[in-house]
């Protein structure tokens, strides 16, 4: 479908050609133009300016090898990678994942998105995001602490406190931000506000695991409104069981709505009576942190049905709500 700006539509086709090779990247630059189209056809001086070229350019990209030393002894090398992408009104800003999917489509893919998510924060913040292709399921503790500092040891040399902070995502938890603050602290010697999402004791915020999902849930909660809806007696289907998936569980039972799914990456589980009682969302937490990555856990212990290798959308409920990872819903 053509963009119906031509400025726009003929700078994203330059922009897919310089960059054939990352679709999830100009997915989102697509659909980001798609909106803009009444601002470039009313404002001539942000095309003469070229705001609109620029701002799909990162002002950085970052991509470094990562050696390491796993418990047989051996050493294993992953891809790290930092895209800071835009700082024009705060240090860059943005999330660490750690995941076999990670290459540099989706880190610039994220790293845009990211952008706008902060400045609608009201907050001098910028974009940015990060990772690695390291894939902490089925690592043991030491092997994911010598990872850490191996990744901290390069990304180090391109972060601060005024410059660009990091937080976690998708493989990275309070464990992993402790353990590459860790590594920060020994090598600058500092203990600063680099990374976000540490634990309460050194220096983190309370309910920050939570915050993303509570902030999703925040967003239905006024969508629904203008519509003279409430989540009160709604049914959900949520995907994930990690931070988001944790949080937006967690607030919608607060507000009274009824969970029935939650997934991973061998399946989902359906739960008629509700994911709502404080047994089962701190069940929810357990599973987050056994490093299992698996959801029939839930299934076997609550006896509730497990659908292994499926998606929840299928199941009828009033909202869903994709709390797992990017691009979980399409016309399909």
């Amino acid at each position: 479908m053509q963009i119906k700006n031509q400025y726009l539509a003929d700078l994203y086709e330059e922009i897919s050609k310089k960059n054939s090779n990352e679709p999830e990247f100009l997915q989102t630059v697509y659909e980001v133009f798609e909106s803009l189209v009444p601002v470039a056809d009313k404002r001539q001086d942000l095309i003469d300016a070229g705001v609109f070229s620029r701002m799909v350019e990162p002002e950085r990209t970052i991509i470094f090898r990562v050696s390491w030393v796993d418990d047989n002894g051996k050493v294993q090398v992953n891809r790290g990678y930092r895209v800071q992408f835009n700082s024009a009104i705060g240090p860059y800003k943005g999330g660490l994942r750690f995941h076999p999917s990670v290459n540099l489509s989706i880190m610039k893919f994220l790293g845009f998105e990211q952008t706008f998510k902060n400045s609608l924060t009201g907050l001098p913040m910028g974009g940015g995001k990060g990772g690695s292709d390291f894939d902490p399921k089925g690592k043991s503790d030491g092997e994911i602490m010598r990872f850490c500092q191996s990744f901290m040891t390069e990304l180090a040399k391109h972060i601060g406190p005024d410059t660009d902070v990091p937080a976690g995502d998708i493989g990275v938890g309070a464990r992993e931000i402790g353990y590459l603050f860790g590594q920060y602290k020994r090598l600058r010697n500092e203990f600063t506000g680099v990374l976000t999402g540490k634990g309460f004791s050194y220096g983190g915020s309370r309910i920050r695991p939570e915050a993303t999902g509570y902030g999703a849930v925040y967003y239905v909660e006024n969508l629904l409104a203008t519509y003279g809806e409430e989540i009160k007696g709604k049914t959900f289907a949520v995907s994930g069981f990690g931070n988001v998936a944790w949080g937006t569980v967690q607030k919608l039972t607060e507000l009274g709505g009824k969970v029935v799914t939650i997934s991973g990456p061998d399946g989902y589980i359906y739960d008629k009576d509700g994911v709502n009682t404080p047994e089962k969302i701190a069940y929810m937490l357990e599973m987050r942190t056994s490093n299992r990555n698996r959801v029939e856990d839930y299934a076997d212990k609550f006896g509730v049905p497990f659908f292994a290798g499926k998606k929840p959308w299928g199941e009828k409920v009033d909202v869903i709500m994709p709390c797992a990872t990017q691009n979980e819903v399409n016309l399909d």
